[in-house]
């Protein structure tokens, strides 16, 4: 700014001489100092602001060089800054690495110590856990010593046994031959064999022989004396007419045989003996010998593999039986009927001792209103002995007392006082419960 108003007014200062010599020249000496005398005062003027500018640009240039030093200062002072700064960053650091590494060093430790000790604890917990365990091992290697020596002692009385089994199955079957040989050759033992049979059957069942069933009950008919195996007793002295009917020859050949021809004319055979048994048994009509009997009767098989081969070769042969008032039956039906009869048995006795208890009833009914009447002419008396008791204390109030009371006015008395005579406002509570309207009303109930 200062350089610009220094060359303006050296351009002005030459327009000034400039034009003062040519007005010098052409006007005249007047007009070049009027001129002159302007030029002079505007020369001053451009002076004045010229020290102006002047003193404006050493003002100017003063906080120019101010703010330079400020700024190099500044400059400085950031410098210092920065310095301080990436000084303190790398005391920090320092410091930071210092405790960082001591707080991993004192981490380390604390964990070796905390680790080893959790490794010490979980070791006595360990082996405070395993301890059962170990006391439980024990107990169980002694009791599989125990174990093995019972095994091999009772191995040892298991092949006893076996070979004791082994001997009584050679007498079992040594018995069993001899049972199938004389049932084939008597006649008589198939019969035993087969009452036998039906006796144990109807006693697992329940029944008690003699009671509920009765063995070879004999009975004189027009063509002979009849004696079925069984008669069972039924409620309301009705009867059940079992018998017993072994037919094993031709079934104990089919057995045996090889050949299949030969096996199924055996078995055929077997058939045919059973419908000769079914036609006698229903030929004696045991029903109309026995009072009360059931319509049929039964014929009891001592086997189910009897019936059920004779079944197989005939399908039609329980309903041709049945037809002929016979039921054939195995130790499974002949069970299930037994249990019938014992439950009807059951029930019956239940509903006789249902009577009993009944009878028992009407007669505690009947003790029990004779019970409340006497219960009731009680309470009629103690109500009257309260009336007269009352009438008596009125009485011997008004009439008696009174004038005993006039001795004591007199000196007269004793040394007893005479005691007030209560008046019973009580009266006996009577039976409701006992009247027939009493038992039918919920609200009397409701207010006991």
């Amino acid at each position: 700014m200062t350089t610009a108003l220094i060359v303006a007014t050296v351009i002005a200062g030459v327009a000034v001489g400039i034009l003062i010599g040519w007005l010098a020249g052409s006007r005249g000496a007047a007009a070049a100092r009027h001129v002159t005398e302007s030029l002079r005062m505007q020369l001053d003027g451009v002076t004045a602001e010229r020290d102006g500018a002047r003193a404006s640009y050493d003002v100017a240039a003063r906080e120019l060089a101010t703010l330079q030093a400020d700024a190099r200062n500044f400059d400085q002072r950031m410098k210092d800054l920065a310095e301080s700064r990436d000084a303190l960053i790398a005391q920090f650091r320092a410091v930071g690495d210092q405790l960082l590494e001591k707080a991993h060093k004192d981490f380390l430790e604390k964990a070796g110590e905390r680790l080893t000790k959790a490794d010490e604890q979980s070791e006595q917990k360990l082996k405070a856990l395993l301890q059962p365990v170990e006391t439980t091992l024990k107990r169980y290697e002694e009791g599989l010593q125990r174990v093995e020596k019972d095994r091999v002692d009772s191995y040892a009385g298991l092949r006893e046994q076996v070979e004791l089994v082994r001997a009584g199955q050679g007498q079992v079957r040594d018995e069993t031959r001899n049972l199938v040989n004389a049932l084939r050759s008597s006649p008589k033992a198939r019969g035993r064999w087969g009452e036998q049979s039906l006796r144990n059957v109807l006693t697992q069942a329940g029944l008690v022989e003699g009671v509920d069933f009765n063995m070879e009950v004999s009975v004189t008919t027009d063509e002979g004396r009849l004696r079925p195996d069984v008669i069972v007793n039924l409620p309301s002295n009705r009867k059940l007419v079992i018998d017993a009917k072994c037919s094993l020859n031709s079934f104990l050949e089919a057995c045996e045989e090889v050949d299949d021809d030969k096996r199924l004319a055996c078995f055929r055979a077997h058939v045919a003996s059973m419908r000769t048994h079914v036609q006698q048994l229903g030929s004696k009509a045991y029903w109309a010998q026995f009072g009360d009997a059931a319509d049929y009767v039964v014929m009891y098989i001592p086997g189910e593999h009897f019936l059920t081969a004779a079944l197989d070769q005939d399908p039609t042969l329980w309903e041709w039986a049945f037809e002929r008032k016979v039921l054939l039956a195995t130790p499974t039906n002949l069970v299930a009927i037994a249990r019938t009869v014992a439950t009807v048995w059951k029930q019956e006795k239940l509903a006789a001792e249902a009577g009993k208890i009944a009878e028992l009833g009407r007669e505690l009914h009947s003790r029990l209103a004779t019970m409340a009447e006497h219960v009731a002419s009680v309470g009629t008396n103690l109500s009257r002995a309260n009336n007269a008791y009352n009438k008596m204390v009125g009485s011997l109030e008004s009439q008696v007392m009174t004038q005993a009371r006039r001795f004591e006015d007199f000196g007269a008395g004793s040394a007893k006082d005479i005691a007030e005579l209560p008046m019973v406002e009580a009266n006996p509570r009577p039976l409701t419960k006992m009247s027939p309207s009493a038992n039918d009303d919920p609200h009397s109930i409701a207010a006991e």
